[in-house]
């Protein structure tokens, strides 16, 4: 299923939502990557990544996720249980 990454504005929480749909290989990532920090070179919002639509996540783009988050600041919602794991195994082996 391919990767389909969206902007939304939310100005009632004053976030800029980049909505990520499909399946995500490490290249979609390295692609988020580069959308959220150009995004954030442009606005002073803070960017939130919504997983609620993201149907697979593979090993390899979970530390890219992650680095996002931990690195740069950017907030992850909308995930459901086992992305969470996936995501939590992916920071074990990368801290």
């Amino acid at each position: 299923m391919p990767t389909t990454i969206t902007e939304i504005e939310d100005e009632t929480r004053g976030k800029s939502v980049l909505r990520v749909e499909g399946s995500m290989t490490a290249e979609d990532a390295a692609l988020l990557e580069r959308i959220a920090l150009d995004l954030r070179g442009t606005s002073d919002r803070k960017i939130a990544f919504d997983l609620s639509d993201l149907d697979f996540l593979d090993s390899e783009g979970a530390p890219i996720l992650i680095k996002l988050v931990r690195d740069h600041g950017f907030e992850i919602e909308g995930m459901e249980y086992f992305l969470q794991t996936m995501v939590n195994e992916a920071e074990k082996k990368h801290a």
